[in-house]
């Protein structure tokens, strides 16, 4: 399928942009602003004092921030000088920080004052770390951002770049339990960037509301790259605040933003939602998991603008399908392939299925990634066949809107945040008063689902639920740690080959054979 690039590379479109929109401003974030060029400059800034570091040619770089101007500087800095932007989880705890930093050979970590312990912690671990470079107060054993980017040259760095070079590794939770590294080339997100501003007809006087994480391809993609590549404005949230959300809103004339289910049932039900102007709003984007059907009709009601439902992955940059901002559009679907894709329903044995029939869904196109950091079996089960395999199901109707029947996966999606159990089985195998333990979804009416744990202590072993959440929260992201905590007696049930039954184990919950 031909595909028509908006610019050659990232670096270009950065630089281009600048000068296309030079007094726009383009971010605006609590009370700063920078206008495109005023950004531009600061990114140079950053660009060569990373040159000056030693950060050369796909050298890898971390960012470890919560959304934050400095996010984007040095995000966008790392295309301006060919390296590679590894941005984490800002929650992660320290052994999870470890792997991600020695699996991708990182070189410079830029964290923050409030959560630089979780790298300091860990120095001794992670010798290909150079130098830790922190936001806000600077703290014993890093240096400050503000002094690292004191190289007053705002020139652009003259360093070539490839639109087939590695821009960013994405890490992303697998059912081992180690997180893989998604590879995202510059023409990866240029596709995929290009792909959503068509869609979304983005107009000169819009702004977007980024409230998700910008470690997150969503973040990264939907409502930062797309504004800086439509020309418009970007109106950067700390994080997402039900309490502030309406706020911001009116505040800036927020247009448009992006979200997972959870968020829109928070705004619905939050008290400060009454009587405030919302008018602004053209159209919401709402992704990461389905949207329950009456959360969906209940917030367009209440608030009288269209939601657009989509779908997508890391491994496909960020998004593939997506309902029609105009046109017909069809609730419960995540509507229909970007332009420029091609999305697919396979069997087991990567045969088309028809139209209505259930199967895995698979996906083409210039957005999908070049593999995973060092693990080639992965990206070769993945990659089969030239197809992108998502291990989602779904069917695809007679008009060609798709539909997500289930995950072939385990993963859980609590809050828009992916959880792979295996991780935290492993987590609850350690623990030296468990015998056995499974790690289920269950459905939740706030998150989507809900973590459940069930466990089987060793005998004349004593374990109580709050011990076990302690447990985990010790070892875990808080995100990833059990919501619930099923202690049982009974011995889970299993295949022949002594794998426990997932399945089964569910449906007893359900059916209260376990539990309460």
């Amino acid at each position: 399928m031909n595909f028509s690039f908006p610019y050659e590379n990232l670096k270009q479109m950065l630089e281009q942009q600048a000068q296309n929109y030079a007094d726009k401003i383009y971010l605006f974030f609590k009370d700063k602003k920078f206008t495109y060029s005023q950004l531009n400059e600061t990114i140079n800034k950053v660009a060569n004092s990373l040159i000056e570091e030693g950060i050369g040619k796909q050298d890898k770089v971390c960012i470890h921030l919560t959304n934050c101007p400095e996010f984007i500087f040095t995000f966008f800095a790392c295309f301006k000088i060919d390296a590679v932007a590894v941005p984490i989880n800002p929650v992660l705890k320290s052994g999870e920080i470890e792997y991600i930093l020695n699996n991708s050979d990182a070189k410079i970590v830029v964290s923050q004052e409030d959560i630089v312990s979780n790298v300091l912690s860990i120095q001794n671990k992670i010798p290909n770390i150079k130098k830790i470079i922190c936001v806000g107060k600077t703290i014993d054993g890093t240096v400050s951002f503000s002094n690292f980017i004191k190289n007053e040259n705002v020139s652009s760095p003259q360093v070539e770049v490839k639109g087939e070079d590695i821009a960013g590794i994405i890490y992303t939770s697998g059912t081992t339990g180690k997180p893989k590294g998604v590879l995202l080339s510059h023409k990866n997100y240029l596709a995929n960037t290009k792909m959503i501003v068509d869609h979304m007809d983005m107009r000169e006087n819009d702004r977007f509301l980024c409230v998700l994480p910008l470690f997150h391809v969503n973040g990264q993609v939907v409502t930062t790259l797309s504004t800086y590549l439509a020309g418009v404005s970007l109106v950067l949230a700390p994080g997402f605040s039900a309490s502030l959300f309406f706020d911001w809103v009116e505040k800036y004339k927020v247009t448009s933003f992006s979200a997972v289910p959870t968020i829109y049932a928070m705004l619905l039900n939050h008290p400060d939602s009454e009587g405030r102007n919302l008018s602004s709003l053209r159209f919401c984007i709402c992704g990461a998991a389905p949207i329950p059907v009456e959360v969906f009709n209940n917030f367009e009601k209440k608030f009288n603008v269209k939601i657009i439902e989509g779908y997508g992955l890391s491994e496909g940059t960020a998004g593939s399908t997506v309902n029609p901002l105009s046109g017909k559009r069809k609730i419960g679907s995540i509507g229909l392939p970007l332009k420029g894709q091609q999305v697919k329903i396979f069997d087991n044995r990567d045969n088309e299925l028809p139209s209505g029939k259930i199967g895995e869904i698979v996906i083409k196109g210039p957005n999908v990634m070049q593999g995973y950091y060092k693990n080639e079996s992965a990206t070769k089960e993945v990659l089969k066949g030239g197809w992108l395999h998502s291990g989602d199901l779904g069917y695809i109707d007679e008009e060609g809107y798709l539909y997500i029947a289930g995950r072939k996966k385990e993963m859980i999606i609590r809050g828009g945040e992916n959880i792979y159990p295996r991780e935290i089985e492993e987590v609850l195998y350690k623990n030296q008063k468990i015998l056995e333990a499974s790690v289920i979804g269950i459905s939740d009416k706030i998150y989507g689902e809900e973590v459940y744990a069930f466990v089987v202590p060793k005998k004349n072993k004593e374990i109580t639920e709050k011990e076990i959440i302690f447990y985990c929260k010790e070892r875990l992201a808080d995100f990833k740690c059990p919501g619930k905590v099923v202690i049982t007696d009974t011995p889970l049930p299993k295949t022949a080959t002594g794998k426990i039954q997932k399945h089964i184990v569910k449906e007893g919950y359900e059916g209260r054979n376990y539990g309460e």
